[in-house]
């Protein structure tokens, strides 16, 4: 126990800048997932068929896919193939590569939620908009919208529990998360070496963190509830 504590500061300076990877991660994939998976479900609605078609297939693709072997395509693809590394090297290159493999899967993801969002709103309120002179861009927005929101909230907040956790698959191309911190002191890191307990307390993070997340999420929830 004295050994613990005495190791203590060091592991914790370590874990807590590997979890600000880790948030770091988690934010930016949000930031571009969510945007961009409003724009993969416009495409596998469209009426435009080959466009349709192939949107459902790269969607089929990526959920079909480990996360895991993704990343490793992303970061390791360019350069073994193409011979150039566009990432760029160090850790700035790392975190660049698992950002963008990040954003597209769950953007993927993000994408069948909303599809399934959307055509949830009754046909009846988007004729009633056509008949009232409404563009589909109008009903959309002004009709469609709010009532979507609502009804994605719960799978959306399953995934993005599940992207909290899923972070810890960048260590597959090095990147210096939280998990990667706490693993770094059984090989050796800082003047300790051979310890595994530093990689177990990293669950304190994860369970803080998703504890915060779902409080938020459901307060959200909450307020959506007039939509009922």
């Amino acid at each position: 126990m004295e050994q613990i504590l005495n190791q203590l500061p060091i592991v914790l300076k370590s874990l807590n800048i590997g979890f600000l990877q880790t948030l770091k991660l988690f934010f930016v994939t949000l930031i571009g997932a969510i945007p961009i998976g409003l724009v993969i479900a416009f495409g596998s609605m469209s009426r435009f068929k080959p466009l349709s078609y192939i949107t459902k297939l790269i969607v089929w693709i990526i959920r079909g896919t480990p996360l895991m072997i993704q990343l490793l395509i992303v970061y390791y693809f360019p350069g073994l193939v193409l011979k150039n590394q566009i990432w760029g090297g160090g850790e700035s290159g790392r975190f660049l590569a698992a950002a963008a493999a990040f954003i597209f899967n769950y953007a993927c993801y993000f994408s069948e939620i909303y599809r399934g969002g959307i055509q949830s709103v009754p046909k009846g309120q988007e004729e009633a908009g056509l008949v009232l002179g409404m563009t589909r861009r109008q009903i959309f927005f002004r009709i469609k919208l709010l009532q979507m929101i609502k009804r994605i909230i719960p799978p959306m907040s399953n995934e993005i529990i599940t992207l909290v956790k899923d972070t810890s698959l960048a260590r597959i191309i090095a990147l210096q998360e939280i998990i990667w911190a706490g693993q770094a002191f059984m090989k050796g890191s800082q003047g300790i070496s051979g310890v595994i307990w530093p990689l177990f307390f990293t669950a304190f993070y994860y369970l803080i963190f998703t504890g915060i997340l779902t409080v938020l999420l459901g307060r959200l929830e909450r307020k959506l509830d007039y939509f009922q």
